[in-house]
């Protein structure tokens, strides 16, 4: 059956909504002095252009690490593909908010990382989910539909939101440190990114069709980044008013 403008349409919005939902939360969360809307809306389709870029080479390597999701197959050799896939997806995440936004003259509050990276986080999950929602609607299954929506709203979203927000939050807390500090704890937060990735994709796999231990501990990450999120509030603002040659730019 051939794609028609109308699937096209309903998955692309139905990939959307549940992103936009969680943006509008974290953007309110920053409603004291929030970001600049066009920098923002940027941000998010430029998440959704590092979705394509990452799924060009997870194609490119799918050759070599054909492991997942298959049965009969070592569960180390799974592991190694969710690890490729994840980097992939954790990298494309943050050169996409790296080169449209980090480096702008905006980004100049440590709590702005993470605003910018959650928003690129779920600019990919929304294009992520509208690809996944594709099948389902094109055979007029509405039940397949509302059962994955759902659960790419309360799980696969908010695993791209915690797992870019968490190099936004090491960013955030060596904001006012020197450039060469600063870069260590971005590398710390992808590797830390892309092992919570590979771990709940891992677990997912692992469980099968028990992910509510999985998904609550993706809600427990949530409620521990929100407490990170007010955290990152309060730190010292010194740097931005007085900046040194070292500590201008990531």
């Amino acid at each position: 059956m051939e794609l028609s403008s109308s699937t096209f349409f309903f998955a692309f919005i139905g990939g959307i909504l549940p992103a936009a939902l969680w943006l509008w939360f974290w953007l309110y969360e920053d409603k004291v002095n929030p970001e600049p809307r066009q920098l923002i809306f940027a941000t998010f389709c430029a998440g959704m252009v590092a979705t394509l870029v990452a799924l060009v080479f997870q194609n490119s390597l799918r050759p070599y690490f054909p492991a997942i999701s298959t049965t009969g197959i070592p569960l180390i050799s799974q592991f190694v593909s969710l690890f490729i896939w994840a980097t992939t997806e954790e990298i494309a995440k943050f050169a996409a908010a790296y080169f449209i936004v980090l480096r702008r003259p905006e980004n100049d509050e440590p709590i702005d990382n993470m605003v910018y990276l959650i928003t690129v986080g779920l600019g990919f999950a929304a294009l992520e989910n509208a690809l996944y929602l594709l099948d389902p609607i094109r055979s007029g299954n509405l039940v397949q539909t509302l059962i994955i929506g759902d659960l790419r709203f309360i799980g696969t979203s908010l695993l791209h939101l915690v797992t870019s927000a968490s190099i936004g939050i090491l960013m955030a807390f060596a904001f006012c440190k020197p450039r060469k500090i600063k870069r260590w704890y971005i590398l710390m937060g992808l590797v830390l990114a892309i092992l919570l990735h590979t771990f709940f994709n891992f677990f997912i796999i692992v469980n099968g069709n028990n992910l509510f231990p999985v998904f609550s501990l993706v809600w427990l990450a949530v409620i521990i980044l929100l407490l990170f999120f007010e955290k990152a509030k309060q730190i010292n603002r010194t740097c931005i008013y007085e900046p040194s040659e070292e500590t201008k730019s990531v």
